[in-house]
């Protein structure tokens, strides 16, 4: 079960926002709109694929990894690194 199934559905919601903000940066380049305004645009959909991207951390943190702990031996570790590589690629982005 994935750590997000409590909240899958707002997730859901989320990302069709953020797909919304894509299909509107495509619009505005076929439209010919300001370069700053798309800049700007640009902006928000990264901030809320950075926000989406916590959110899920968290609860893999939460529930994933925390049972993971509490388990302990080989897979706590594996898990443990897991969760640090991931931090390291978002931070990197």
């Amino acid at each position: 079960m994935a750590g997000y199934s409590d909240t899958k559905q707002d997730h859901l919601r989320r990302l069709r926002r953020i797909e919304g903000q894509a299909r509107g940066l495509q619009r505005m380049v076929e439209e010919d709109k300001y370069c700053i305004d798309i800049l700007t645009q640009v902006s928000a959909t990264n901030r809320a694929l950075q926000s989406f991207a916590i959110a899920l951390l968290e609860e893999h943190m939460a529930h994933c990894l925390a049972d993971a702990a509490a388990r302990g031996g080989p897979e706590a570790e594996a898990k443990i690194k897991e969760a640090s590589d991931a931090i390291a690629r978002l931070v990197r982005s």
